[in-house]
């Protein structure tokens, strides 16, 4: 066959199959482009999905008639500059476009339409592509004192075999929704607007720089539960720099659709990131739940590659480890700093469940309230007249079952001396035992309800956890080293991994060009599966770049320990052992949740509780 050239047009078709995906690649694209030319409002409307109708309008630096047919040039981009040599530094790229592919991409299978004035000119103009034919410049009317307004009708109308590789209208229109929502998480300080088919679906007011103002802007898009729910990050190591924000364990979901993920500003999506957060929440969470997590790299341009795919969703990090580590790190010390502290809407859930109108009842917010009766009490005929109390009803009278010494109720303060009221506490004094499985305590104002065994189980884990990072991991030889067999690859990032690995107990050495020689294990694990274990480190290394299954092995065994040698449910508690739990329940980190993530307490204020009854 002879070799010959592409034509332009069927060149620009290509490429654009590689930028444009879906109409969700064409907003991004377009609304990069807005934040690059520094725009402080960005307007997004789509029809059927984008498919019919996508416009993209900003408030940014603009373009000028001579800069229009250069901007649907391919591989024209005013993004990249030489240097004094002469030379474009791939490696030092500090704008979100740079390739010179989008606008030629999108304008190539569509009908595009861009119209812009330039800041501090006094004109507009216009410039109309159609399936890669370009038309001339011409004037144009323009809404704005600069920007531009990018309009791209019937996408992939000139490639319709691509059309049928589109989902519905409905799920092209959510994936251009959670475009945008990424794209305005990224950057607080610019307003976004998003209608679809007319209606209003966001409106997205700039917020100030800042973590007040990301929070805020966090909170708009995830909603206020993230902003009740979230630990701030914000920690740096050597040139990395990571801040946001991350949820409790409490507050997780059963994938890993919350997890949002930004280097130098840029939506990412990155296997090493991912994994890390994985492991950070290793200790709290099940396989199968998920963390929320809004999370924010950033570091010079020369230490990671963002020239990875034209999509620009890839990147690759020069010192991957370091960036890793910072990572588990910093969501570790700050899962610490949250204490016992667990989600407010585990308290949310149980109100609903409490609430009668679930189960087919009246509504309490359907009833008035009534005050308290005074001393006069109340006549049979519905009205309070003025008369001497009812008689007391039989045993009300009587002394409670119960009697709450004062020595139970007050505490010596261990840094003032002062004795301190136990329900002053954050998790109150200890009232009672229930089904001699959960306590209740009574705080300042409301109640906590703790599952003891949970809690337990988790104050028993932690210590466990402080014992072996003292003394190490425990290992047991074998009797007989066992060989096990992995592909070579797979067997250089295990032994790559030996010292990390025998400092959890695993020692391992290299036998031969694809197999590894394991001589200890932890003794932790006991009788273990050798092979399927290393097996199970090889995946992980491959896909995370950390030996996950070994620390979760340990994990869960100090998890089963902490089970069995914790308070069981069905154990009565003596007023001091309750108050004794909830005591070190405060002092103790990642309390607020047992080994699986599911919360030790509630804690039901007393409004909501009044609510319950219809007295507020």
């Amino acid at each position: 066959m002879t070799i010959h050239r592409l034509p332009p047009e069927t060149v620009n078709r290509i490429a654009a199959g590689e930028v444009v995906e879906r109409p969700a690649s064409a907003v991004k694209e377009l609304v990069e482009n807005a934040v690059d030319a520094g725009s402080t409002r960005i307007e997004v409307q789509a029809d059927n999905g984008g498919l019919s109708r996508i416009l993209v309008a900003d408030d940014g630096c603009g373009l000028s008639a001579d800069e229009l047919p250069l901007a649907v040039e391919r591989h024209a981009t005013s993004k990249l500059q030489p240097d004094g040599e002469g030379v474009y530094d791939l490696l030092r790229i500090g704008t979100f476009g740079f390739r010179g592919e989008a606008l030629p991409s999108i304008g190539s299978v569509s009908r595009l339409s861009l119209s812009s004035r330039a800041k501090g000119g006094q004109d507009a103009f216009r410039l109309d592509v159609d399936a890669g034919a370009m038309s001339s410049v011409s004037p144009s009317a323009f809404p704005g004192p600069h920007g531009a307004r990018i309009e791209v009708r019937d996408l992939f109308y000139a490639t319709p075999a691509r059309l049928k590789f589109m989902k519905s209208e409905r799920a092209e229109a959510l994936a251009i929704t959670e475009e945008v929502k990424r794209q305005a998480m990224a950057r607080e300080a610019v307003a976004f607007s998003l209608d679809l088919d007319g209606r209003k679906v966001l409106r997205l007011p700039a917020e100030h720089p800042g973590s007040e103002g990301r929070l805020a802007r966090l909170s708009a898009v995830l909603g206020r539960d993230f902003q009740d729910n979230a630990i701030e990050i914000d920690q740096s190591r050597e040139d990395v720099r990571l801040t946001g924000f991350a949820g409790l364990p409490t507050f997780s979901r059963g994938n890993a659709a919350h997890q949002f993920l930004f280097v130098n500003g840029r939506p990412v999506r990155d296997r090493l990131l991912s994994g890390a957060l994985r492991a950070a929440y290793a200790d709290f969470l099940a396989r199968d739940r998920h963390p929320v997590a809004v999370l924010y790299v950033e570091l010079e341009p020369y230490l990671v590659d963002v020239n990875v795919h034209p999509a620009k969703a890839e990147v690759r990090f020069r010192d991957s480890a370091l960036v890793r580590g910072l990572i588990v790190g910093a969501l570790r010390h700050a899962l610490a700093a949250a204490g016992h502290r667990a989600a407010t809407t585990v308290a949310a859930d149980a109100l609903a469940g409490f609430r009668t109108e679930a189960r087919g009842g009246y509504a309490p917010s359907a009833y008035p309230y009534t005050p308290p009766p005074s001393a006069a009490g109340w006549s049979g005929t519905g009205t309070w007249r003025n008369q001497a109390p009812a008689p007391i009803l039989p045993g009300l009278s009587e002394t409670s079952a119960r009697v709450e010494l004062v020595a139970e109720q007050t505490s010596v303060h261990a840094g003032t001396g002062e004795i301190v009221d136990l329900v002053d506490y954050p998790l109150g004094a200890a009232r009672a035992q229930v089904h001699e499985t959960y306590i209740v305590a009574q705080t300042r104002d409301g109640i906590v309800v703790v599952d003891q065994h949970a809690a337990h189980e988790r104050l028993v884990y932690e210590r466990m956890k402080v014992e072996m990072d003292a003394g190490g991991v425990a290992r047991q030889a074998l009797l007989l080293p066992e060989v096990v067999e992995l592909d070579p690859a797979e067997a250089e990032r295990v032994i790559a991994k030996a010292d990390e690995l025998a400092e959890l107990g695993l020692v391992l050495e290299a036998f031969g060009g694809g197999a590894v020689l394991v001589r200890e294990t932890p003794a932790l694990l006991g009788e273990t599966d050798v092979q399927g274990l290393v097996r199970d480190i090889a995946d992980d290394l491959a896909e995370n770049g950390a030996a996950l299954a070994l620390k979760e092995r340990l994990g869960a065994v100090c998890g089963t320990m902490a089970c069995h040698g914790s308070v069981r449910a069905g154990r009565r508690l003596t007023a001091a052992e309750m108050n004794a739990l909830l005591r070190q329940m405060e002092a103790t980190p990642h309390s607020g949740q047992c080994n699986h993530g599911r919360p030790t307490y509630v804690e039901l204020k007393l409004a909501d509780i009044e609510r319950l009854f219809g007295r507020r």
